[in-house]
């Protein structure tokens, strides 16, 4: 359970910030009916205890030459820590992964990697994923299209404080 408690209001800025992260102060505060002042303190709370992470600028990956989505499944040999450390830590800065997750079932590793074309994946599996010691087996999906893509959290699940 978060340390902060989020409330009703919280979750107004934090829907608003997810729709349009590069609001003004003075914007976001007109949408979510509070005076700039106060609007900046909850905003800066919620930077504090690390609610809000950051804000970023989302790039078209097709307007930039990386159309190319692979979901790729790794299984270690052994799952023990100093195995599933030593995966992370040569993934950990690879630009083409943009997304990595430790599973359970059938694998370990759960990964997004976003490339140009087959022969960029084709250089990151050989160059890099078949040389991490300990892993036993990878499985590529290829992506056909995207149906859905957020980044927004589903807010109204939200836990808030009681009133």
């Amino acid at each position: 359970m978060p340390s902060y408690v989020l409330d009703a209001l919280d979750l107004k800025i934090l829907r608003e910030l997810q729709a349009d992260g590069g609001l003004s102060n003075i914007d976001l505060a007109a949408r979510v009916g509070l005076s700039p002042s106060p609007c900046l303190r909850r905003v800066r709370a919620l930077e504090n205890a690390g609610v809000i992470r950051g804000r970023v600028v989302l790039v078209d990956p097709a307007s930039v030459g990386l159309a190319v989505n692979v979901f790729v499944r790794v299984t270690l040999e052994r799952q023990i820590e100093e195995n599933l450390a030593a995966f992370e830590r040569a993934i950990e800065n690879r630009p083409e992964v943009v997304e990595c997750y430790l599973m359970t079932g059938e694998s370990d590793y759960l990964l997004r990697i976003v490339v140009s074309d087959l022969a960029a994946y084709e250089r990151f599996l050989k160059e890099t994923l078949t040389r991490i010691a300990g892993v036993s087996n990878i499985q590529s999906s290829f992506a056909l299209g995207q149906v859905k893509y957020s980044t927004a959290l589903p807010l109204d699940q939200a836990a808030t404080a009681r009133g």
